[in-house]
Order: structure tokens, then sequence, then C-alpha cells
């Protein structure tokens, strides 16, 4: 899971965006997706590679590099939800609260997820949040509050971890994922997104 915005409500500043996108990758086997992430460092020049922080950032990677991952992500069985929140029709008060809009998303996600039955019910699951060290959502806080409401709903064996992009290559591709959807969103730019259109069960706004 990766997420792509800031919940600032001060849109004076340049920085501060319009949309907040959160975007679940599910995954049967993790192993076929790391090894995208290892087929891109590969075909790095040893002078890029030599200059690569080591950790592949959507953002910041070039566009070829972005329709590779994203054409390679598509060869596997996956499936990707996006739930997506224009802050621009955010209540007054909720922008003011920041931990009560943390739990509302939270919340929506988790309903997207059991509604739409896109983890198994009956065996274990592995939930991996990508956490950023300026990122107050996902965070011990989020992991708590996220473990107490799979608890209150049903007994789901699921184990929720909260890592780093660098320890976790998994995040490194949902991270390409999530930047696509929230670039159609905040730019209007869906040459991405159409890559991995035909993956995604769901994209739905948190305020209609």
């Amino acid at each position: 899971m990766d997420e792509r915005g800031d919940l600032g409500f001060d849109f004076t500043k340049k920085k501060t965006s319009r949309f907040f996108v959160i975007t679940c990758l599910f995954v049967t086997k993790t192993r076929a997706i790391e090894k995208i992430v290892n087929a891109v460092f590969r075909s790095f020049s040893q002078q890029r590679r030599k200059h690569h922080p080591g950790v592949l950032h959507c953002s910041k990677e070039l566009p070829a590099t972005r329709k590779r991952v994203l054409v390679d992500l598509c060869k596997h069985d996956v499936r990707i939800l996006s739930i997506y929140l224009n802050k621009t029709k955010v209540y007054t008060r909720l922008q003011d609260e920041k931990q009560v809009l943390y739990n509302y998303v939270t919340n929506i996600l988790l309903d997207r997820i059991y509604t739409g039955k896109l983890i198994p019910l009956d065996r274990a699951v592995r939930l991996i949040a990508s956490r950023r060290e300026t990122n107050k959502f996902l965070n011990e806080n989020f992991k708590r509050y996220l473990t107490d409401q799979i608890s209150s709903r049903q007994k789901l064996p699921i184990t929720i971890e909260i890592r780093r992009p660098g320890e976790q290559k998994c995040l490194q591709v949902v991270d390409f994922a999530c930047w696509s959807i929230f670039r159609r969103r905040e730019y209007g730019d869906d040459s991405y997104w159409k890559i991995i259109r035909e993956k995604i069960v769901e994209e739905s706004p948190l305020f209609p």
C-alpha cells in the first residue's frame, strides 16, 4: 500500500496537492513482483547504477523506466485498488482534525477491500504499507488503528507491517501504480494510467 499527495489544505502553497490518493496492490507471489525491480536495475548502465540511489521512485525515474515497470507489472496476476480524496470537498472541521480524516480514509479503504473480496478470508494475509520519514499517515498510530478496525470487523488472520521501499521491493512497484493514478487526478495526464487500467478493480472517490 502506498499513497500520493498530502493532507495539507493551504492551497496558496505551490506544493499543496488537490488530491490525496491511496493505492493497494494485491499479489499472491511477491517474488515475481520483486523481480521487476531487479530486472530494471540490471538494465541500467554501470554509470547510471553508480549515481542511482538504489531505490526506484517513480517521480524521479525516466519515462522509459516508468513504462517498463508498469508494463511488466501487468504481465502478472495482480489487482489494484485505489481511493482518492478531492481535498476541496473535505468539510472544514475535518481539515483541522487530520487524525479524524486519517481514520475516515482507513475505514473507507477497509470497506472497499472487504466488499470487493480482494483478500482471502480463510488464510493468512500480509499487508505492507509504505512509510516515509516525513509521512504522518503511515506510522505506528495508523498501524494500531488499522489492526483494531480489522479485529472489530471479523477474525481475519492478517499481519500489518510498515516498511520503507528500500526494505520491501514490492513497495517500489506499487509506488509506480499510485503515482500513475495520482497523476491522472492531479494533472489530467492519463498516459501512464492507461497502461495499468485493466488491472484496476476499483478507483473511487471518498467524497462523490
